[in-house]
């Protein structure tokens, strides 16, 4: 056990999610959040259905997953309906129980004095999780920081809903002693007009103090592990494969390119299903392109396939790409745009709504696209690809630019704030 240098108490933090596992924004902003904490001699533990992290650390709650076979009930239930069977509401106060035992386990267990919810009171993909933990909160009295990736109120799926009254209670909960961080500026505006609670805006952030990771031995071959040629364009598309990463963005670009070129998409559809996966191998092959979905080798860890093959991580990918493409419809912030500059690579970037307003002022310098590939983003792809004197300019200037207002400096003084006010103990 650790305690703070300036109270002489132990402090310990625990982290509720319903997945804590792999590389979604939640769980990467999870953990920079942990090592910040730590650094400043706290101890976290870690609550959710589907957990990576030390096991010493961790309280696995199955039912707290938003894949649970009981919670997609309560979800095909629930949304994209009017009223829900009582039926419904039975089952919802039933798994809210559960993961309320399991939660004050979890808090015993590890003698838990700050709860940080990560998206569990912002996303409704767990409705008896969420309510369970403002219960908690009510019953406790306990400070808390809830940290909002992104709010139902921003995805489509969710407002034809039976369960409004349990929105406005728990997701999230307005409630005294907890602060609430969200992502970007205009989620902050969204959160104070919908719901009177007011925010503090954190970005997602990226370690630009240090340099990042180059190529060494292991991942020296993962160029000829993609199946890329001497003579070929490596372009990286570093997302999943779902909707509204306008993938098909990126597939005319690289046809319009007229290069010898490979567009290599790093992650699979994961839980938004098939469907647009198949739209975007047809469009690649409609266009010409070659696509290479590449999810089975690139993994959050190295090591090896079923089949004998070598697994890479998305950092040892990165310093191979000759481009990277964002051409996201919507994001919450926008992970793959700092690991981009972090890398120090050339960007394509569709402008959608929190680069227009958060990220584009700062002065980052990418190619634009707005909604559709136009003449000029083609012209001004090329012209960076063949000069390595501008893409360098481009990429330390960037990087420069990240390092103010993106770095874990900017986390640490802002999470620093939040818990001197939530637990009284001035670091």
């Amino acid at each position: 056990m650790t305690y703070c240098e300036h109270c002489c108490r132990s402090h310990n933090v625990g982290f509720i999610s319903t997945r804590l596992a792999g590389t979604d924004g939640v769980s990467l902003e999870t953990a920079k959040w942990a090592d910040i904490l730590e650094k400043k001699g706290f101890s976290c533990f870690y609550f959710a259905g589907e957990l990576d992290r030390p096991a010493d650390q961790c309280h696995l709650a199955p039912l707290a997953h938003f894949n649970h076979p009981e919670i997609e009930d309560i979800n095909n239930n629930v949304y994209g309906v009017y009223e829900r069977g009582r039926f419904v509401t039975k089952k919802i106060q039933d798994i809210k129980d559960q993961l309320k035992d399991q939660l004050y386990e979890f808090i015993d267990k590890f003698n838990i004095e700050l709860l940080v919810p990560q998206n569990a009171l912002t996303i409704p993909l767990n409705i008896p999780l969420g309510l369970a933990i403002t219960e908690i909160l009510c019953e406790q009295r306990m400070p808390a920081i809830a940290h909002h990736h992104d709010f139902f109120w921003e995805r489509q799926r969710f407002l034809t809903n039976a369960v409004w009254d349990y929105l406005n209670m728990a997701f999230p909960p307005h409630l005294p002693g907890i602060e609430h961080v969200v992502i970007n500026s205009s989620a902050d505006n969204q959160l104070s007009l919908r719901t009177g609670i007011s925010g503090t805006t954190i970005p997602n952030v990226m370690p630009f103090e240090n340099s990042p990771p180059t190529i060494d031995e292991y991942s020296s071959d993962a160029r000829e592990a993609l199946g890329i040629q001497d003579d070929e364009l490596f372009i990286l598309q570093p997302t999943r494969v779902v909707k509204r990463k306008g993938i098909e963005h990126a597939i005319e670009l690289v046809h319009r390119l007229g290069l010898k070129a490979r567009l290599v998409i790093s992650h699979s559809a994961g839980d938004e299903g098939f469907q647009y996966e198949r739209r975007v191998k047809d469009y690649s092959d409609l266009l010409g392109v070659n696509t290479l979905f590449v999810s089975e080798i690139i993994g959050e860890r190295r090591g090896t396939t079923p089949d004998g093959r070598k697994i890479y991580t998305l950092f040892d990918v990165y310093p191979h790409a000759d481009l990277v493409t964002y051409p996201s419809n919507f994001e919450g912030f926008g992970n793959a745009f700092l690991e981009a500059v972090y890398f120090k690579k050339p960007i394509v970037v569709n402008t959608y709504s929190i680069y227009s307003i958060d990220i584009k002022p700062k002065g980052f310098s990418v190619i634009e696209i707005d909604g559709f590939v136009t003449d000029k983003a083609v012209a001004e792809t090329k012209k960076v690809l063949k000069d390595k004197k501008l893409r360098d300019k481009i990429a330390d200037h960037n990087y420069e630019v990240a390092r103010c207002y993106y770095s874990y400096n900017v986390l640490q003084r802002e999470l620093t704030n939040l818990v001197n006010k939530t637990t009284g103990c001035n670091l």
